[in-house]
């Protein structure tokens, strides 16, 4: 195994260049915006007579003109804060009518689609470019382009569950590329579910079956509309799409997203997927089994509620409601791919809880240096909020205003840089140093990569924190350039009033013909134990156990290594993992079962994934 400085191998980490499947997402930096609320790059489009657009930004339930020219203006703007990735919200044709309800609302966010084939020509310089796989040389063309060449990754949303509610030009019309191909109100060839509204949301055939606020819902069962949705989503893919968001996870049964996710993948093995479980959380074993079992990420709303009670709300409890999260990662097969995010469109925004600037630097700390994929909800870097009746929905999603460098900026430009380059941060366990109601201090660790985080929520104090795990010497602080002197494992952080310290050690990668990151989750393990594979090639030590293969801890559930095969690189392997313990005269602990096998790729990084088997 040979290994490189990050120094040396930091151009092809920022490409983010890799072979085989399963594309790995954890360096990236996920920014999330309303694209009709970020940016116009053309306000001088005519919209006369358009009772679907306000152009004085009134009402909010109209559209405000923000567009995918106004994004590919502004991408240089996300790029200087480390932005990697851009989740916008849907970007399909929707129904151009204003809803029935008392307060007639039109389709700003994107979730009302009439057709999965045409991109909404509101997004698009030009209208005729609404028939997007027709063509190359559309707006979203161009920003894709534009984006790829910038190294920066797009994440597309969209809704399986549903098409739209009541309008007034009707419920539920869904065209294939123009083409009416079915009609909630003569439904004759089955396309949707008509068991009315959702009334128990504790039975779950009510929740998968009944209408979600009104909204025209999907028949999963029939085969017509699941050929469509793969047809039309492959589509996106071969348009070279890097990632899908998929709303409303829960609403749909999980055989129908593994089946999805399989056809998806088989179209675009390097395309990253991740699920709304609304209000999934660790302590909720339905969104915990979808998580390990539906063939996708999820976001990660246990952490996002965890924060908003810790520095939004003023919890008493204070971190120990964070922690009290990451205490339950074991029960994830993959807590370092949650999707983390404290604040999005369908929630009060962190700001409209409180609007010290000091605690959104706290939260945005935290999100960018913990466990799982960092997700931005846009504007946070500005401020950006509007308390009208709290913050709900619709005042949650102003127009973009300001573009100017702020400190949240420098946050978030300083610890995406971080999360691109150090290991430990991308995929090392989340391990608590020392947590109370006001203080949390924390560590990231993988091979010989390092970062040490300290938040401070209350007033000044002086924390002595012992065990740290990391290197003995005088280190800076990311943030604010102070010292901390850590000597046997030990350290005093001053930390100011609201105080951070940011504190990394970035290893070596490592490097080899083939790398292959495997995960084993499940394994029978105890405190001290380790974990190894052990096979029949060169780079496994042909069974030899002195020669195993020693794998890192993440959580107790979960162990993570990066193999190299040179020698192997291109040819099959067969392998096994054994347990290790400390205690004297203990065998080691084989698992029992014949011996896997498996197809080396003959270059470029994969990943295996397995679970331990007795």
């Amino acid at each position: 195994m040979s290994t490189t400085s990050d120094e040396e191998n930091s151009d092809s980490i920022e490409l983010g260049l890799l072979a085989g499947s399963d594309i790995e997402f954890r360096a990236e930096t996920i920014y999330f915006l309303v694209l009709d609320r970020f940016n116009s790059g053309t306000p001088g489009k005519h919209r006369e007579g358009d009772e679907l657009f306000d152009q004085t930004h009134q009402d909010w339930n109209k559209y405000w003109g923000g567009d995918l020219q106004g994004l590919m203006d502004k991408l240089p703007y996300l790029q200087s804060f480390g932005v990697s990735a851009v989740w916008t919200t849907p970007l399909f044709e929707q129904v151009e009518a204003l809803s029935t309800e008392e307060t007639a609302r039109a389709p700003i966010h994107g979730y009302w689609t009439s057709d999965f084939k045409r991109i909404n020509p509101r997004w698009m310089n030009d209208p005729e470019e609404k028939r997007l796989f027709t063509r190359d040389d559309t707006t979203f063309d161009r920003l894709l382009t534009a984006m790829h060449q910038r190294h920066m990754k797009f994440v597309l949303d969209i809704v399986c569950n549903h098409s739209s509610p009541a309008t007034r030009a009707g419920k539920g019309k869904l065209y294939d590329d123009g083409v009416l191909i079915a009609d909630f109100e003569n439904d004759v060839n089955h396309w949707y579910h008509h068991y009315g509204p959702t009334l128990d949301w504790a039975d779950e055939w009510q929740v998968q079956n009944g209408e979600l606020g009104g909204l025209a819902t999907f028949n999963e069962n029939n085969i017509l509309y699941r050929n469509y949705i793969k047809d039309a989503l492959k589509q996106w893919i071969g348009k070279g799409i890097d990632g899908l968001r998929i709303d409303t996870v829960k609403h749909m049964p999980i055989w129908f997203w593994q089946e999805l996710n399989a056809d998806l993948s088989a179209a675009n093995p390097d395309l990253f997927i991740f699920g709304e479980w609304i209000n999934s959380h660790p302590a909720n074993d339905q969104s915990v089994k979808f998580a390990n079992q539906g063939g996708m990420s999820l976001l990660d709303f246990g952490f996002s509620y965890a924060v908003q009670d810790c520095l939004g709300k003023g919890h008493p409890d204070g971190f120990k409601c964070v922690q009290d999260i990451f205490d339950l990662d074991w029960k994830y097969l993959g807590a370092t791919e949650l999707v983390t995010f404290f604040e999005n469109h369908d929630m009060p925004r962190f700001q409209s809880l409180n609007a010290e600037p000091e605690m959104m630097h706290l939260a945005l700390t935290l999100l960018m240096a913990s466990r799982g994929v960092p997700c931005l909800y846009y504007g946070c870097e500005q401020y950006l909020h509007n308390d009208t009746d709290g913050g709900d929905d619709p005042y949650n999603r102003p127009m973009m205003e300001n573009w100017e460098p702020t400190e949240a900026t420098r946050t978030i430009g300083i610890l995406a840089k971080e999360r691109r380059r150090n290991t430990a941060v991308q995929w090392g366990g989340q391990w608590p140093k020392f947590v109370d109601a006001e203080s949390y201090v924390f560590l990231r660790r993988y091979r010989d990569s390092r970062c040490l985080v300290a938040l401070n929520r209350g007033p000044a104090r002086e924390i002595a924190v012992e065990n740290l795990e990391f290197p003995d010497g005088t280190h800076t602080c990311l943030l604010s350039g102070e010292t901390v002197e850590i000597v046997a494992g030990k350290a005093t952080f001053q930390l100011g009033e609201k105080g951070r310290c940011v504190l990394a050690v970035r290893g070596k990668r490592v490097r080899g013909k083939t790398v292959i990151r495997v995960q084993i989750n499940g394994a029978p393990t105890h405190p001290g134990d380790s974990l190894a594979l052990i096979g029949d090639c060169d780079e496994l030590g042909h069974w030899d156990l002195s020669s195993a293969f020693q794998l890192e801890c993440v959580n107790s559930n979960t162990w993570f290594g990066e193999l190299v095969f040179d020698a192997t690189a291109g040819k099959p392997v067969g392998y096994k993992y054994v347990i290790f313990s400390p205690e004297e005269n203990s065998a080691p602990h084989r698992e029992m079962r014949v011996v896997r096998r498996r197809l080396v790729i003959p270059g470029g990084t994969a990943k295996w994934r397995d679970r331990w088997e007795e």
